[in-house]
């Protein structure tokens, strides 16, 4: 386990956070501003279960208002506590900020394991929940709109939204108090893939600068990389699919709780997915060598690690033997401030937790923006630009005939060409932008300051610079 010394997640953001005002021109009050979490609430309520009436805790901490609405996930976890809710909502904070995602920061959390409880005993549990949250305005599209996390997804979003339209009879935005909800309850094509999807968009524009593959002794594109994911859960599982199936990296090693899988020439990611829906784990997977303890494959050899699963995986008891020369932290907080020291020491790049898993918060945007705005992306556009397409397309089969099989189009594109892009296109689209120039601007930072010397301490940098630039537009 980790060392005694370790700081604990909260510690290791403020850390980082304090590494990267120290490079900054802030005055004293603003940074500590910026720096504490506005209001933290605690919320105790009894839920009838089973003939006895068991008691809950749980947490809706505010970060920063710099922006409203606040945004940030609801986790339902034994490890929920106020430290890691609070620590949470302040990585939110600088995440929106950093991808231009109009919100402040916060975070929730409540203190259960849901597989010891049934469905309709976690609606239950879930509703009362989001009663106290939702009477205190802590759920409200336009103060505080929380997402899912660890231990949630879209059936308990579906039951927060249900729940606040019950208690907000005449709130035409009602939908919009919440993100990450089932499709067919007001959410949005390309959300359950989005933080996954997120972290391959990262990945493919970290890819685009030779100048940063470079920096991290690698060469080369994605094509043939070899991929260690940590925790195939809703993140790591979307990030190894497209990242193996769209730009040819080969997935050779998958760690789960109950151990890890390992094949040199790639692992089949779907296979291993439905083994772990029907087994419960990787235990027994038939195509791969598995081993008991997972832990041992994060220092095994491999061009990039995708830690997606819990905080501190990688602290001062294994940083020293990780030989993967690039680490995208697809989890929040995987690598803890002490072996972030070592780490950098050896020269391993890290693409922060802060960016990379932003594709959630930004797709979730774009969730309530379509709430708000009652309709789905693409709905009044898509066949007009399908129409103006095939007026092209037409004159291209024109100059077809008269060259008279001299000259023909691609046998695909016109299919191609011709298809007007729909929500999920539109979706991707602006979660490649975003992930695009959030990068470009954290790299700007990274190579144009000798006293930066990587990408955590410059996406602090942009984002602190943003939330500051903020609350000095307001007076503050």
């Amino acid at each position: 386990m980790s060392n005694v010394n370790e700081p604990s997640f909260r510690e290791s953001v403020d850390l980082m956070f304090s590494r990267a005002v120290a490079l900054m021109d802030l005055p004293p009050g603003l940074e500590e501003k910026i720096r504490v979490c506005n209001a933290t609430y605690t919320v105790r309520f009894g839920v009838r279960l089973r003939g006895e009436i068991k008691t809950f805790t749980g947490y809706r901490s505010v970060h920063s208002e710099h922006m409203e609405p606040v945004k940030g996930g609801i986790r339902f976890s034994l490890g929920v506590n106020q430290d890691e809710v609070e620590a949470l909502a302040a990585l939110m904070t600088y995440k929106c900020a950093l991808v231009e995602a109009p919100f402040g920061g916060s975070k929730g959390g409540l203190c259960i394991d849901p597989r010891q409880y049934d469905e309709h005993e976690m609606e239950l549990i879930t509703r009362r929940f989001a009663y106290e949250l939702i009477k205190r305005d802590l759920i409200h599209p336009s103060q505080n709109v929380p997402a899912p996390d660890m231990g949630t997804g879209e059936r308990e979003m579906a039951w927060i939204a249900d729940q606040y339209a019950r208690m907000n009879t005449t709130d035409i935005n009602s939908r919009a108090c919440v993100t990450g909800k089932p499709l067919n309850a007001g959410g949005i094509a390309g959300r359950v893939e989005a933080t996954g999807r997120g972290v391959q968009y990262a990945l493919q524009e970290f890819f685009r600068h030779p100048e940063d593959v470079k920096a991290a002794g690698l060469r080369g594109s994605l094509d043939g990389k070899r991929v260690i994911v940590q925790g195939l859960g809703n993140v790591g599982y979307h990030a190894a699919k497209f990242l193996s199936e769209e730009d040819g990296a080969k997935v050779i090693g998958i760690i789960e709780y109950d151990g890890g899988l390992f094949d040199a020439n790639g692992l089949d990611v779907e296979a291993v997915r439905q083994w772990i829906g029907q087994h419960g784990g990787v235990s027994g997977y038939p195509d791969a060598t598995y081993s008991k303890d997972g832990a041992p494959l994060l220092e095994a050899e491999c061009d990039i690690l995708v830690p997606a699963a819990l905080e501190g995986v990688i602290n001062l008891s294994n940083a020293a033997r990780i030989q993967a020369p690039l680490i995208i932290e697809a989890a929040n907080g995987p690598v803890t401030a002490g072996a972030d020291d070592i780490l950098r020491e050896k020269g391993v790049v890290i693409i922060p937790d802060m960016y990379a898993n932003a594709g959630g918060v930004t797709v979730s945007y774009f969730e309530w923006v379509k709430n708000l705005s009652h309709i789905r992306f693409g709905r009044m556009q898509r066949r007009q630009e399908e129409a103006r397409h095939q007026l092209v397309i037409n004159e291209l089969a024109q100059l077809e005939s008269v060259m008279e099989g001299r000259w023909k189009m691609s046998p695909d594109f016109r299919q191609k060409y011709l298809r007007g892009a729909g929500e999920l296109e539109l979706v991707r689209s602006g979660l490649d932008d975003t992930m695009r120039i959030a990068y470009q601007s954290m790299r700007e930072v990274w190579h144009s300051r000798d006293d930066i010397t990587d990408l955590r301490t410059a996406a602090y940098l942009v984002s602190i610079g943003k939330v500051a630039a903020s609350y000095r537009a307001k007076g503050l």
